[in-house]
């Protein structure tokens, strides 16, 4: 089949995973403290205007996996944007918790509808399932640092795995052969 729009999935994934190593690296504290401003201006445009973009050329294709993945999650970047920017956790200490049990209900169904994709996607999705299971942990109640920390971790190694699986996509297509291999299934 002969597509009129070109494969959104790199570019949903490569916003995806740069804005996910940034506030991936401020929760696991490695810059001491910073990284959080770099996330949330990632957050509006690259992870959330730029995925919402994806998402909907993933529409034009056809592609309800994707289409669901990219908007929903540009949509979570934005909203995120929104709480911090707009200091909308205010209203309670589990604000921030609540959202995330959100996501990581989301991203648990999304996990299972990834398995019909193929093995790097997968292996994105699972880790993206563990990290915010354990943000979503860290940030209930009075919060658990260390939690959060773990969970800062894993969302660093989501990133690089958000990266590969970008890069595979672009760099397999620009070349015409498959340089970097995704595991095919489905």
């Amino acid at each position: 089949m002969e597509h009129k729009v070109a494969d959104p999935g790199p570019l949903g994934l490569a916003g995806f995973a740069m804005t996910t190593f940034c506030l991936s690296s401020a929760n696991a504290n490695i810059w001491h403290g910073a990284g959080l401003e770099a996330a949330l201006s990632l957050a509006l445009f690259y992870g959330g205007i730029v995925q919402v973009l994806a998402g909907m050329w993933e529409f034009v294709r056809k592609n309800t996996f994707g289409a669901l993945a990219f908007s929903s999650y540009g949509a979570f970047w934005l909203s995120l944007y929104a709480i911090f920017q707009f200091h909308l956790a205010g209203g309670g200490s589990d604000t921030v918790g609540i959202f995330l049990l959100g996501w990581t209900i989301f991203t648990a169904y999304m996990t299972i509808a990834a398995l019909r994709t193929n093995l790097a996607l997968v292996v994105v999705f699972v880790l993206l399932l563990v990290t915010f299971l354990l943000l979503t942990i860290g940030n209930w109640g009075a919060g658990h640092a260390s939690v959060v920390h773990a969970g800062g971790w894993v969302g660093i190694v989501t990133a690089a795995a958000a990266w590969y699986t970008s890069m595979a996509g672009v760099v397999n297509e620009t070349h015409g052969k498959v340089l970097f291999p995704v595991g095919r299934r489905g």
